[in-house]
């Protein structure tokens, strides 16, 4: 059975705080049912969701050796990831067909995120420190606020067991990667105890045809503290950076992403429940080359949730306050702006059926007041079969950048528009799934209509630009996922169809493909393991204007792990095994201004020993 030995900070919400009961199940069950609890604000199962979601656990991230954060996430169901080549290089990613901007990133709760840029540091999360990702598809800005157009996905980091328990790793392979992780963690009592570390340092490989390898260093630190009252509910500390170097065309950036947390959660009565969290978040790059600048931003927020139960109903109300604060070289009109919320959810159960209603209020500084709101039903047909029905609204914010800066140019200048309104989404998504002994599957189909984008606008005759609400969108598409785990196999597998289209122009909407799909097949032994993924994605346009075609493609990895002494592993992974080129996305010299693809990395090899301290 899954083990939380302390409650889990995402957003206010506490997984041993929840008064829902959640039926005991066997260990294969929830290999193939896991609780999600980023879904809605309190634990389900993945087959009671109310929401389409994809739960990548810690085993899976083990067993894939991921070099990177969105290696676990590229064509999930839904999921597109852009990258502008390999090792620490921006990264986007697109849920649902919503902009890069439009899907919100929390780790343990805690949202990361450029206030400037508005795009979350895909590129610098090391999957060495994550436990567990949860990827939910579809709008959730009535329970996170702006920007969850396409979703929400949220990466828990590692979690003390029982005992006490350490780990030591090192490893290497192509382009002079190394690597090492060390930690230690334990639990006694109601008090657990977590600390790691990790150095990875690359040469990496070529951006550009022809081009120099481009390197990326990372050091990584993860500190937790926590401790449950007799009484229920409970106190805890996380500390979380990252930080680093990342080479590309052109110059170099110095990084560094923080991510801190603090809550507090009492039991006032056999019905009422309340927490409190505080968290702080940083988001600083410094980049030096052709085109130096600094850009640092910091969001602080603090949270009050108040859950209240009925029986086998429950309602949840609270309010959050955040403050966005930006600095560095460029020029800001405006460098802080607030944000105040209210928000609640009901959760109604009626036997074989389920109903959620949610509703929030926020109230910012910049742009001033969106209400957003959703609703959604679920069947249970009988023990395997469960239909779900939802409607729900959202938001994207204007970042600063959109609102604020200032770039005067003798070439033509940009300047932020402060009237721009919030971009609005409504989605309307159908799902039905079937859970079986040791196998499921799941389709969704969604629709999403987006009006107001905020879009680039430039004169003609100047090239003075700045950014207005001037188009709209409909994104719709289709999800089907499959999975089959006993002791001895465990196989995933996903399709995707994301039907894009801008409704002024008739294009499709830029860098996102139409067709995805990810098949992950591993062979499990007493003490080894063999495994296979293949991703191939269709082609993609790179820009607004659909006059730039980005090729499909299709890649595998292959990787085996063995147990060769107790405690002692050792791994060993070929990535994209047949070499292929590609790229999903286009550069532009700074000279010559003239277009080229940025290259994902060939075939690449990589080991690692390591050792498991258990007690």
């Amino acid at each position: 059975m899954l083990k939380f030995p302390f409650p889990v900070v995402m957003a206010g919400v506490s997984i041993a705080a929840m008064p829902l009961a959640v039926a005991a199940q066997s260990s294969e069950d929830e290999a193939l049912d896991p609780i999600v609890v980023t879904a809605t604000l309190g634990p389900d199962t993945v087959g009671e969701s109310l929401s389409s979601v994809t739960v990548i656990e810690q085993d899976d991230i083990e067993r894939q050796q991921p070099e990177e954060f969105r290696d676990l996430l590229q064509a999930q169901p839904g999921v597109n990831v852009v990258s502008d080549g390999s090792y620490g290089k921006t990264t986007s990613v697109f849920l649902r067909g919503a902009g890069s901007s439009g899907t919100v990133l929390l780790l343990d709760g805690i949202r990361l995120r450029s206030a400037t840029a508005g795009i979350p540091p895909w590129q610098f999360l090391p999957p060495e420190l994550m436990g567990k990702v949860e990827v939910v598809r579809g709008a959730k800005s009535s329970l996170y606020g702006a920007d969850a157009v396409g979703g929400v996905i949220q990466a828990f980091t590692l979690k003390p067991e029982a005992g006490r328990q350490g780990w030591a790793e090192v490893s290497g392979g192509s382009h002079d990667t190394l690597g090492t992780s060390v930690g230690v963690a334990g639990r006694e009592g109601n008090s657990s105890i977590l600390a790691g570390g990790l150095y990875s340092d690359t040469d990496g490989t070529e951006l550009r045809e022809g081009g120099e390898d481009r390197g990326f260093r990372n050091a990584a630190g993860l500190a937790k503290v926590s401790h449950d009252f007799e009484q229920g509910g409970g106190v805890g500390v996380t500390m979380f950076q990252s930080q680093g170097n990342t080479e590309f065309e052109d110059g170099d950036t110095d990084f560094m992403i923080r991510a801190a947390g603090l809550y507090l959660e009492a039991v006032a009565s056999d019905y009422w429940r309340t927490r409190i969290q505080f968290s702080e978040a940083r988001d600083e790059q410094e980049t030096f080359g052709s085109y130096p600048s600094v850009f640092d931003t910091v969001s602080r927020s603090a949270r009050w949730e108040n859950t209240l139960t009925a029986g086998v109903h429950e309602l949840v109300l609270g309010s959050e306050f955040m403050v966005d604060e930006v600095d560095g070289t460029s020029q800001f009109a405006e460098d802080s702006r607030t944000n105040a919320a209210v928000f609640g959810q009901a959760r109604l159960n009626f036997d074989a059926t389920d109903l959620m209603f949610s509703m929030r209020l926020d109230d910012n500084e910049a742009y001033g007041k969106e209400e957003t709101g959703g609703i959604a039903l679920g069947h249970q047909f009988d023990r395997s079969h469960r239909l779900r029905l939802s409607y729900a609204t959202s938001f994207r914010a204007p970042t600063f950048n959109d609102l604020y800066l200032e770039v005067p140019s003798d070439f033509g200048s940009y300047f932020g528009n402060p009237d721009l309104d919030p971009e609005k989404g409504e989605m309307v998504e159908v799902g039905f799934s079937g859970r079986y002994d040791s196998w499921f599957w799941d389709v969704a189909v969604y629709q999403n209509d987006v009006e107001d984008l905020i879009t680039y606008v430039s004169d003609p005759v100047t090239f003075d630009g700045t950014m207005e609400n001037v188009e709209t969108a409909r994104i719709r598409g289709i999800e089907l996922s499959s999975g089959f785990q006993t002791t001895d196999w465990d196989i995933n597998a996903a399709i995707t169809y994301a039907d894009t289209e801008n409704r002024d122009t008739g294009k499709r909407l830029p860098r996102r493909a139409e067709k995805n799909i990810r098949l992950d097949v591993d062979r499990l032994f007493d003490a080894w393991s063999v495994g296979a993924s293949v991703i191939a994605e269709s082609d993609r346009y790179n820009d607004a204007g659909n006059t730039t075609l980005l090729a499909g493609y299709g890649t595998m990895d292959l990787r085996a792990a063995w147990e060769f002494l107790p405690g002692w592993s050792a791994g060993l992974k070929v990535a994209n095994v047949f070499d292929r080129r590609y790229a999903t996305s286009l550069g532009y010299d700074s000279t010559t201004f003239a277009p080229f693809e940025y290259l994902a990395a060939g075939r690449t090899y990589m080991a690692s020993v390591r050792y498991d301290f258990r007690q």
